[in-house]
């Protein structure tokens, strides 16, 4: 199994911090950028995957932003097991595409204050 612990604690974290968040918060910013984070970590694992077209993550409003984070989190890091494997890479993850994520987690975890 390729190592993308760091990724999944730091996408946990930032997505309970959004389940937790009150509403307020939510709609002053946090919400946004954890849409826009979730958005960007599909994104990347479907690039990942190959996907011929991209699809869009849908906005299904500030109080699901927390799980639809969790939910790309996920989806990402499996993207990134799963092309270690491909490639037969053995160790961590593809190197350049996990700091890059959990470098995004971090950036917009401290955009949203959380």
């Amino acid at each position: 199994m390729h190592d993308t612990t760091e990724l999944d604690e730091a996408v946990g974290m930032l997505a309970d911090r959004l389940r937790a968040a009150p509403q307020s918060r939510l709609r002053q910013g946090a919400a946004a950028e954890g849409l826009a984070l979730a958005r960007e970590l599909a994104e990347r694992a479907q690039r990942l995957e190959g996907a011929a077209e991209v699809r869009v993550m849908p906005d299904a409003g500030v109080f699901a932003v927390g799980d639809q984070l969790a939910v790309a989190g996920a989806d990402l890091a499996e993207a990134l097991r799963a092309a270690a494997r491909r490639d037969g890479a053995s160790g961590a993850a593809p190197g350049g595409e996990l700091a890059d994520a959990v470098a995004s987690v971090r950036a917009a975890a401290a955009r949203a204050g959380l």
